[in-house]
């Protein structure tokens, strides 16, 4: 039980650290596009 709670986080910060050519992929848009939005800053 305990391993698929670290599977589970693993991956959720493997996503996050990756989310930029994640996004791209999964958006079908281009991976500097998505990598601007993210790192727009929120007002």
């Amino acid at each position: 039980m305990l391993w698929i709670i670290l599977l589970v986080v693993v991956l959720g910060v493997l996503a996050y650290r990756y989310r930029g050519p994640l996004l791209a992929k999964i958006l079908g848009q281009s991976e500097s596009r998505v990598n601007r939005q993210i790192n727009r800053r929120k007002d």
